[in-house]
C-alpha cells in the first residue's frame, strides 16, 4: 500500500535520480530534483571537441524493457522520444597476433563466424557459453537485480539453490571462461564484460556472464548519443510534475531527530524534505562531500574495492580506413598481465587494450582501463606518457591521425564525481559476497536512500534506472 504523500528531494539528474523522480511524482510525491551541472545526464555527457562535441559516456541501449516501461506508465512511447537504430552490425576485434574476427551481435550468426576463426569446437563453446549466461539472467533478473535488498539466504531461497550454484558464484569468471574456450583469444574476447562493470575477470564471478546475455538481448544507438535519454527523461520528469532546478549544488544533507529534514544549498537556501535521494557515489557521500550526518550514514569502500576508472581519448582525426566499423577492440597481448596490473598493482598496464568508437564526421574516442586512485587521481607521469605513446602507435597502424584531442582520466573523473577517485562503477565485483555488500536504497539514516551506479543493483545504465525505481518503492512503500 503507497505510504503518505511526501516531500523528496533528490540530489543528481544522472539516470537514478530522473527514474526515481518520475516515479516518485507519479505517485503523487512532491519532489525537487537538484543538479550541479547544466544539463541533466549524469554519467551520459557530451563534451565539447574542436569545432563540435562527442559523447563520452556508455555508448549504446540495452534492457531496453526498463526503459519503455518506464515511457509506457507515464502514458508515452519511448520510440516517440528517441531515435534508436538496433546496434546488429559486427563488432572488429584485433588481436596481439595480427589476427581480426568480425564477430556479429546475433547468436548465430557469431558462432558461424567463430567457427571460420577458430574451428568447430569453439563455436560449440561459444554457444555454450551463451545458453549459460541466459541462464545467469534468467535465474538472477527478478530475484537479484529487481529486489530491493536481497541477502543470500533470500536468492538461494527464491531463485533455488541448485540454479543460483548453476550461475558460478564461486567460481572466477576467467575460469569459467576457459571451461568454454580452448582458444586464448576467444577467453580474452568474452573477458571483456567484467570491464563493462569496472571490474577484473580474473576476481569477478562467472555470474558476471549475465552481462554477455544483457548486450545479446538487444542494443541500439541513440540518435545524438546517450546523452539524449537523459535529456528524455527530463522532459519526461517536467511533465510528471518535477521541479528540476539546473546549475543547482546540494551543499549538505540536513538532519533533525534521527532522520532526514531536508537540503541546503551552495547558495545557502534550505529545502525542507520528508526524504531525501542521493543519486551520488556512495563513496561521495561517505568522503562527507554532503555533510557529516550523511557521511555517518553509508559505509565507506575501501579503495582496494573501487571498480576501474579509465583514459579516454577524445579526438578529432584523420581516418584513412574506409572500413572501420563503429566499434573495434585492439586486444593487448597479455590479458592475465594486464588485469593484474590494473586489480592487484594499481598501475596502468604496459599492453593495454584499447576499445574505439568511431561515431563518424571525423571525431572518434579511444579508451583503455585505468586503476582509480584516491584524490591525487591521476596515474604517474611516465606511465601516462608511456600509455599515450602506445594507444596513438596502434592508431595510426589502423590509419588513424589524431587532430585535436582531449585526453580524460582519474583525476577529471574524480572532478566530475567528487570522492570517488575516479572509479566509474563504484565498487568493483570481487567475490561471491560483492552483490550483498553493495549499498542498497535504504541507509543508515531514516529518510534517506541511495540511487544510481554505485548502489544496487550495479553498474550500468539500466542498471542505475532500476536503482532509481528501487528507491522510489521504497520511499512509497516506508
Amino acid at each position: 500500500m503507497r505510504g503518505r504523500e511526501r516531500s523528496v528531494g533528490i540530489i543528481g539528474a544522472g539516470i537514478g535520480g530522473l527514474v526515481a523522480a518520475i516515479s516518485l511524482a507519479r505517485l503523487g510525491h512532491r519532489v525537487v530534483l537538484c543538479e550541479a551541472d547544466a544539463a541533466p545526464g549524469g554519467k551520459l555527457r557530451r563534451i565539447p571537441l574542436g569545432q563540435g562535441s562527442i559523447e563520452i559516456g556508455p555508448a549504446a541501449l540495452t534492457l531496453r524493457p526498463v526503459f519503455a516501461q518506464i515511457f509506457a506508465e507515464a502514458g508515452q512511447r519511448l520510440e516517440d522520444h528517441l531515435s534508436l537504430t538496433p546496434r546488429d552490425a559486427p563488432v572488429r576485434h584485433v588481436f596481439a597476433d595480427g589476427s581480426v574476427l568480425d564477430l556479429p551481435m546475433a547468436e548465430e550468426a557469431a558462432a558461424e563466424a567463430i567457427a571460420r576463426f577458430a574451428g568447430p569446437a569453439e563455436a560449440r563453446g561459444y554457444r555454450a557459453f551463451r545458453a549459460r549466461a541466459r541462464a545467469a539472467f534468467a535465474t538472477l533478473e527478478e530475484s537479484l537485480l529487481k529486489r530491493a535488498r536481497p541477502t543470500a539466504l533470500g536468492l538461494a531461497s527464491q531463485a533455488g539453490v541448485a540454479r543460483l550454484l548453476a550461475t558460478g558464484p564461486f567460481t572466477t569468471l576467467w575460469d569459467a571462461l576457459g571451461e568454454h574456450f580452448r582458444d586464448p583469444r576467444l577467453r580474452q574476447l568474452f573477458a571483456r564484460t567484467a570491464g563493462y562493470v569496472g571490474s577484473s575477470p580474473l576476481q569477478a564471478p562467472a555470474t558476471l556472464m549475465l552481462v554477455a546475455d544483457v548486450e545479446h538481448q538487444g542494443s541500439w544507438w541513440v540518435e545524438g548519443g546517450m546523452s539524449r535519454l537523459a535529456f528524455a527523461l527530463a522532459e519526461l520528469a517536467r511533465a510528471a510534475g518535477v521541479e528540476l532546478r539546473l546549475d543547482t549544488r546540494v551543499a549538505e544533507i540536513l538532519a533533525a531527530g534521527g532522520r532526514v529534514s531536508g537540503l541546503r544549498l551552495d547558495s545557502g537556501e534550505t529545502l525542507a524534505c520528508d526524504a531525501v535521494v542521493a543519486n551520488a557515489d556512495p563513496a561521495a557521500l561517505a568522503a562527507g562531500r554532503l555533510g557529516a550526518t550523511a557521511a555517518r550514514a553509508v559505509a565507506a569502500v575501501p579503495v582496494m574495492k573501487r571498480s576501474f576508472s579509465a583514459l579516454l581519448w577524445a579526438m578529432e582525426a584523420r581516418i584513412d580506413a574506409p572500413d572501420l566499423p563503429a566499434e573495434t577492440v585492439l586486444h593487448g597481448a597479455d590479458p592475465a598481465a594486464e588485469y593484474g596490473a590494473l586489480a592487484w598493482r594499481g598501475r596502468l598496464p604496459a599492453d593495454p587494450s584499447i576499445t574505439l568508437l568511431a561515431p563518424g564526421t571525423g571525431r572518434l574516442l579511444a579508451m583503455i582501463h585505468a586503476p582509480a586512485r584516491g584524490d591525487s587521481g591521476q596515474p604517474d607521469g611516465a606511465a601516462l606518457a608511456a600509455a599515450e605513446a602506445n594507444v596513438l602507435a596502434r592508431l595510426g597502424r589502423l590509419g588513424i591521425t589524431p587532430g585535436v584531442t582531449q585526453r580524460i582520466g582519474p583525476t577529471e573523473f574524480e572532478a566530475m564525481f567528487p570522492g570517488t577517485g575516479g572509479a566509474l562503477y563504484g565498487q568493483a565485483v570481487q567475490g561471491w559476497q560483492a552483490t550483498f555488500s553493495r549499498p542498497s536504497s535504504r541507509t543508515k539514516l531514516a529518510g534517506l536512500y541511495l540511487a544510481g551506479g554505485g548502489t544496487h543493483p550495479g553498474a550500468g545504465v539500466a542498471m542505475a534506472a532500476l536503482s532509481g525505481r528501487l528507491a522510489a518503492a521504497e520511499i512509497s512503500g516506508g
